[in-house]
């Protein structure tokens, strides 16, 4: 599974083992909890959900898209 983190901050790709979108959402609130930077978000992520980060290409499509900034989980079309 690969997930877009979209944020003031950053644009990463990440991947790792496949979740539901409440899953995710779940996984998020952890990390985001646990984040003092915003900055460090895709960092903490990983760590803690064994998820790598990838280089990011904007014509790789993304099972979930993260926006850091309003909170919001979506699935592209």
């Amino acid at each position: 599974m690969i997930i877009e983190i979209d944020g003031y901050y950053h644009q990463v790709l990440l991947t790792g083992e496949k979740c539901s979108k409440k899953q995710l959402k779940q996984k998020y609130l952890k990390a985001k909890e646990l984040t003092y930077e915003i900055q460090d978000f895709p960092n903490v992520f990983c760590r803690l959900f064994h998820f790598e980060q990838i280089q990011y290409d904007s014509d790789v499509e993304v099972d979930f898209v993260i926006d850091t900034d309003t909170d919001y989980i979506y699935s592209p079309s």
